[in-house]
């Protein structure tokens, strides 16, 4: 028996349009609606939750839905970013089942999904955990209002998730139709639930046919000399007495390139050249789409059926096949491939756009890689890379700055790839290239700052000082006012012998060197 899951969004449009992490999220707790432009005349193309409340809904002028609601934030609609968006979730679904297709985005940015879990539902454990794992999956998303319908057809599901799911159905928001039960429980809704346009609906109620009982009891032919072909066919095909074709969306192409060996292979250097040839066959599809991969995973079947897995990762987008080999045989040390290899599947699993670069020729007297824009940041993100795997993702950093005029805290590090735009130092006062910890002085000779004093075992004369720099506490990030106990004066000074040193006074009256300049 085929079954069929029909996922609504009622609320998509918005709900995308305030998700976290979304650039210029809207309001999601205030009045928020998305608008559409027609000439001078702007109307409102989807509403939240909160803007209903308010008593503004779809489909008015921008202008009475202020006067209802001053507070009403308003951004454009993006009916295309939405389709899109539609197409990610149903390709995300296909964790599911590989039959996956959207309906929409529709009126008041409501959108949907259809899926046919045809001999699929088992392996998650039934039709009822599988819909109760899509439907926290899809809330946990962002999206606040979630319907699902399960039944035999997809007419009888779409009616299911729009008329009888809510928050009191037992899976919530879910509603689920047994097998063969699609006919009794359909029969008392609306024949809105027909999938019917707006107009043929009037019709029908206007002839007193408000609900489809009221139509299975009505004979099909003079049904469909009055108001057409298309309601004996919805409700048929809700029925199952006609069949309604399922168009999935094609499968995304992917990239994964196999290879399968006469004999087992168990050299390192022949895993080596098989990853090396792997590498090299995405090469030719990588150039004619303009990509470079940057996550990859290796699987190597065993003879004994036992799968050997590597991942690899790059700072940046690459094609080259050398570089990516490269990488794999880091991961290799070690490796225990049983009686041998027989399989291997490489894929790439994430791939961003890469552009051609002009590079400039070197003087034939520079040394190797100087001279040719762009090689040396690629030989460093290389360099990055091999570290990355050979050491983990998270044990190679690299310094940036950090907007802050703390000493302490004017440097962070990120594990992210280098390259992109030279950063961009803030320009400070003038610091040491090294921060020391505080080393304590001792004072010779008082002063501000003191004329001698012993550090290190060596005795140092202040030929010439410069400052005092004051250092508070950065109150403006939200601190609380500097204390005085935490406020210390810096002078950079310098000896006869051109010798330069930071000198720091802290507040317990400490004197202390926190650096050297060279």
């Amino acid at each position: 028996m085929r079954r069929v899951l029909f996922l609504w969004l009622p609320r998509f449009a918005t709900d995308r349009a305030t998700r976290a992490g979304t650039p210029s999220a809207g309001p999601r707790e205030a009045p928020f609606a998305l608008v559409t432009e027609t000439g001078t005349t702007a109307t409102l193309y989807a509403v939240n939750r909160p803007a209903e409340t308010a008593g503004v809904f779809a489909n008015r002028p921008l202008t009475d839905a202020r006067a209802a609601c001053p507070t009403l934030a308003t951004r454009p609609a993006d009916p295309a970013a939405d389709t899109a968006a539609l197409g990610a979730l149903a390709t995300w679904a296909t964790r599911y089942t590989p039959w996956t297709a959207i309906e929409g985005p529709g009126p008041g940015g409501e959108g949907g999904l259809w899926l046919d879990i045809t001999g699929c539902a088992h392996l998650l454990g039934g039709e009822e955990s599988l819909a109760r794992d899509l439907r926290t999956r899809v809330r946990a998303a962002g999206f606040t209002t979630v319907r699902l319908g399960l039944a035999d057809t997809q007419g009888a599901a779409w009616a299911a998730a729009r008329f009888l799911a809510d928050d009191t159905t037992e899976p919530p928001g879910v509603a689920h139709l047994p097998e063969g039960a699609q006919r009794q429980l359909l029969m008392g809704l609306p024949v809105e639930a027909l999938r019917l346009p707006a107009d043929v609906c009037e019709t029908l109620r206007r002839l007193g046919l408000t609900r489809i009982g009221d139509l299975a009891a009505l004979p099909r032919a003079p049904l469909a000399a009055r108001l057409g072909t298309v309601v004996a066919q919805r409700l048929d095909q809700a029925l199952g007495h006609a069949p309604e074709p399922f168009t999935p969306r094609p499968p995304a192409d992917p990239w994964r390139e196999a290879l399968a060996f006469a004999e087992p292979i168990g050299r390192t250097e022949d895993i080596a050249h098989a990853i090396a040839t792997l590498c090299r066959a995405f090469q030719p599809r990588l150039e004619r789409r303009r990509h470079g991969a940057r996550r990859l995973v290796l699987e190597m079947a065993r003879v004994d059926g036992t799968m050997i897995h590597r991942a690899v990762g790059t700072s940046r987008p690459t094609r080259d096949p050398q570089a990516l080999a490269r990488l794999f045989q880091e991961t290799l040390d070690g490796l225990d491939v049983g009686f041998g290899i027989e399989a291997m599947v490489l894929t790439l699993t994430a791939v961003q756009p890469l552009e051609a670069t002009q590079i400039e020729a070197a003087p034939e007297s520079a040394p190797a890689g100087v001279g040719r824009s762009g090689q040396a940041d690629d030989a460093i993100a290389l360099l990055f890379d091999r570290l990355r795997t050979r050491l983990g993702t998270t044990q190679v950093v690299r310094p940036i700055p950090h907007p802050s005029h703390v000493p302490e805290s004017a440097v962070t590090t990120t594990d992210r790839r280098p390259g992109g735009a030279p950063a961009l130092w803030p320009a400070t006062a003038l610091r040491p290239p090294r921060l020391l910890a505080p080393e304590p002085v001792d004072v010779l000779t008082d002063g501000r700052p003191p004329t001698r004093f012993r550090w290190r075992r060596q005795v140092w004369t202040v030929a010439r000082a410069e400052g005092p720099e004051r250092l508070v506490p950065e109150w403006w990030h939200g601190a609380e006012a500097p204390a005085p106990d935490r406020i210390r004066d810096l002078w950079r000074i310098e000896d006869p012998g051109g010798h330069r040193l930071w000198l720091a006074h802290e507040a317990n009256a400490r004197w202390c060197v926190r650096g050297v300049f060279p």
